[in-house]
Formats: C-alpha cells, structure tokens, sequence
C-alpha cells in the first residue's frame, strides 16, 4: 500500500522558523499581527513584557517603602540617590530585561522569582546588597501579581481604552447634534413607525453608551499584599513589632489602589468582574449601533464615501461595503466573550487559591484589544458617511399611514371635550390605514370628514410625517 500523502505540506513549519530565525516572531493572532497598529498602545499596560515591568515596579516600591518606613529593624531609609537607583531599574526595563528575565525564569521556572533574582541582581552595584533578603520580603507571588495586573488594567482602562471610547461617543454625540431635527421614520418591529429624527436617534445610543463609559471610570482597582493566605503570619513571625495592616494599607494606597483588607492568598478580582461586566455592557450596545447603521446604509439613509484606491468587490466594481462596522461586530462579539468568561472565572478559587485565574488574567489584554480594534473601526465608519437626507425625506412621503397615531389621539382628546361623532377612534384609523399605503389627499380628506373642531382640524391638516416627531431635535440637548 502507498504511503498516503501528509496532510500538512512539507514548508509549513517555515514560517515559524524563519520567524524565529529573523528574531521576529510570526504572529499566532490577528491582535499582533494584522490588527497590531490599532491594539499597539495596549502593549505597554497589558502584555506579558508589561505584566513584568510592573512586577520589578510592585517589588522595588515595596523595597523602598519597607526602608523608608523602618519596618524592619536594621534597615532604615536609603538615600535618596539609592531610591532614585531602585526606581531606574523599573524606568530602564526594556527589551534586554526582557530576555534577562526569560534567562533565570528558564532556570527558576516560575515568574516572580525570576523577577526577585533580577532586582538582587541590581542592588550590589547600587551599594545595597545586603538588602538583597528584603527583595519580597513577606510576598507570596499573588501579592506581586495582583497589584501588577490592577496596575496594568487600570493604566489600559485610563490612558489607551477609556479615551478611545469617549471620543467615540463624542464622535456620535457631534453626528446628533449636526442631525438634531433631519426628520427620519422610525422603525418599530421592523414597521414604519412614528417619526423621530436622526440625531435624536443617535442621541439615545451616545447616553446609553455614556452611561457604562461613567461606570467604568468609577472602577475601584483592588488591591492586597498581606501574604500566603491573607493573614500577615510570615510578617508577624519575624517582625512581631510592626503594624503590618497599616503597612499594607498605606502601600496599596501608596500606588493608586484601593486596599482590599480581607483576602485568601489571592484578591479576589471581583472588581475585575465588575469591570469587564460593565466594559462587554458598552460593547453589546456599541454592536447594537453598528448593527442598526449598517441596516441604515442598507436602506440608503447613509451613504459611504469611498476611500481612494480601496476595492469593496473583488468581482463587483460597483460595491462600497459597510466593513467596518462588520468588522467592529465581529471584535466586539470576541471581547464580551473573553470579558464573559474573564467575569465568570475570576471570582471563583477553589479554597484559598487555585491557579485558574492565572491563565484567565493572561487573556485580559486580548479582550481589551478586540474592544479598542472595535472602536477603533467604528470611529472609522463613521467617517466615511454622509447622510442622505433625500432618501429620507421620501421614505417619509411615502408612509403617510404613520400619522394614523397623531389623528386617533387627537379624536380622543376631541371627544372628552364633548365634540361629538368621535366614537372609536383607533377602529376607524385601523380601517384606514392597516396593511395599505395612504397618501397625503387620501390622509387629509379623512380628517376633513371627521368632524374635528376648527382648531385640532388645522392642526391636524399641517401636520406631515416629516413635521410629526414631537420634541426630537430638542431631546438632543440632554447630551449637554
């Protein structure tokens, strides 16, 4: 029998060598490779070469806060150059620590100690060697870890996601401002619908969407460093004469942090829950836009401007795709899963710590990333649009039946003040207008029959589906 062909074709495995080989690794996912300029200001907050300079970060301000506060006897503060020292460790990491870490992790096999080594390794030359034994002193690894992961997430929440998102909304908080009072029917249940106008449309996603962006800023980012399993046994053994809550309180406090004083080994991330709760809340409803816009551009409210030299068909010439907000629906899908799963893994540790968490916490800059990638495409979409306030206005002409609403009600009010014949109102619109089309000369020679005292009459004769949207344009004016 022949040898049956490999599946796998022989120069497959190439691409990761060469990659290797060229020191440029060939990226496993979009997020570092395709995708990389979009996600780039993420790297430095979220990846595993940030994870570790905020973890040299942790262990050096936890060195100069032990000395500087004379926790331990025999080491009082440093000098203000050997501080200055300590902290340059943090200021130059840069790739060379970066392979120097991998080196003594290769050896140690565990990360934190490797981070440990690569301080002690530092401290002769700064003339402070023999405080090589304060360098964790206390620590468990999840003391270093926790602080430097809410260090990383709050800096990514602030610096890079938070401002990408508000210049989003704000972006669509200008669109309903400029669009207040374009009149556009609205759509319930798929159905023409009473009439709103486009900004006040758009004004209702900019609140909601500001909504959860004001949640998120409110985050408390928790922290602990109190050891094993939360109850400072190590530090009391050997330094019995130290007030360690006070200790770990001010040092949590001391970097930005809420101190979180009740713990097992590990923080119990709720507050990252609670975070990526609120941050998947803010991508379902940014989808619900993207989703409602492309539904606009497929009716032509809006059309896209085309970008120069861009194809939208490789067989239809004609085409210009609404990409991106396909693109964003599909980001922000794979975010609010990881963020969902993200949420639902780390308020769980089996007794007082499983490992799960750390794998989870690997992922977080991944569920950022899809998100920012989202925001970043949708800002671009709606660019590219401009609305079509033609197409509008005849979708508009075209459904005189919506004011069906306007004129039952109008009978209703006519019938409590006594004017007579304005019995079942809501039947007699039915009759009219369900299921058919109704034109202006039809509308008007209805109301004109009813009866109606001369004022609603008027009222009801000058009113047109584009002129029939209430308070809409001035609702806009809630977004300040």
């Amino acid at each position: 029998m022949a040898d049956s062909p490999s599946r796998i074709p022989s120069g497959r495995l190439s691409l990761a060598v060469a990659g290797e080989d060229a020191g440029r690794p060939i990226a496993l996912g979009p997020l570092d490779g395709r995708y990389r300029p979009a996600v780039a200001p993420l790297v430095d907050y979220l990846s595993e070469a940030a994870l570790n300079r905020d973890r040299v970060a942790v262990e050096v301000e936890w060195l100069i806060h032990l000395t500087k506060n004379s926790v331990l006897p025999g080491a009082g503060p440093l000098t203000s150059e050997q501080e200055a020292g300590l902290r340059a460790i943090v200021t130059e990491f840069d790739a060379a620590s970066v392979a120097e870490l991998a080196e003594i992790e290769a050896v140690t096999v565990h990360d934190v100690k490797a981070v440990e080594y690569y301080i002690g390794r530092r401290l002769e030359a700064l003339g402070i060697k023999d405080l090589t034994p304060m360098v964790h002193f206390g620590c468990t690894s999840e003391d270093i870890n926790n602080l430097s992961y809410a260090l990383g997430i709050k800096g990514a929440v602030e610096d890079v996601w938070l401002p990408a998102a508000r210049a989003l909304v704000e972006q669509v908080a200008q669109m309903a401002r400029a669009n207040r009072d374009v009149p556009m029917l609205s759509r319930t249940h798929g159905q023409p619908a009473t009439p709103t106008t486009l900004g006040k449309e758009l004004a209702v996603v900019a609140h909601r969407l500001t909504r959860q962006l004001d949640r998120i800023a409110r985050t408390e980012y928790l922290g602990k460093i109190n050891g094993a399993t939360g109850t400072y046994a190590a530090h009391y053994a050997s330094v019995p004469g130290a007030d360690w809550q006070q200790v770990s309180e001010t040092f949590v406090e001391g970097l930005g942090l809420t101190w979180n004083p009740l713990t097992t080994q590990i923080e119990s991330h709720d507050w990252q829950a609670e975070l990526y709760a609120d941050m998947a809340r803010f991508n379902r409803i940014l989808h619900n836009v993207c989703t409602d816009i492309w539904s606009y551009i497929s009716i032509g409210y809006f059309a896209q401007i085309p970008v120069a030299g861009a194809t939208g068909s490789s067989t239809m010439p004609h085409k210009v795709n609404p990409i991106r907000f396909e693109n964003a629906e599909a980001n922000l899908e794979v975010s609010s899963a990881l963020l969902d799963t993200l949420g639902a893994t780390l308020v769980t540790s089996r007794w007082q710590r499983d490992l799960t968490d750390s794998s989870s916490q690997r992922n977080i800059g991944v569920a950022f990333g899809h998100s920012l990638l989202a925001i970043s495409n949708v800002a671009k979409g709606l660019e590219r649009l401009d609305v079509a306030e033609d197409v509008l206005a005849a979708d508009l002409d075209t459904n005189w039946e919506v004011l069906a609403e306007a004129i039952q009600m109008v009978m209703r009010a006519e019938a409590i003040a006594g004017v007579p014949g304005m019995d079942n109102p809501y039947e007699r619109l039915k009759d009219l207008t369900r299921g058919q089309r109704v034109d202006a000369a039809r509308m008007k020679e209805f109301v004109s029959g009813l009866g109606l005292s001369a004022d609603a009459e008027a009222r009801l004769l000058a009113l047109t589906p584009a002129t029939y949207n209430g308070v809409a344009g001035r609702l806009v004016d809630h977004l300040g």
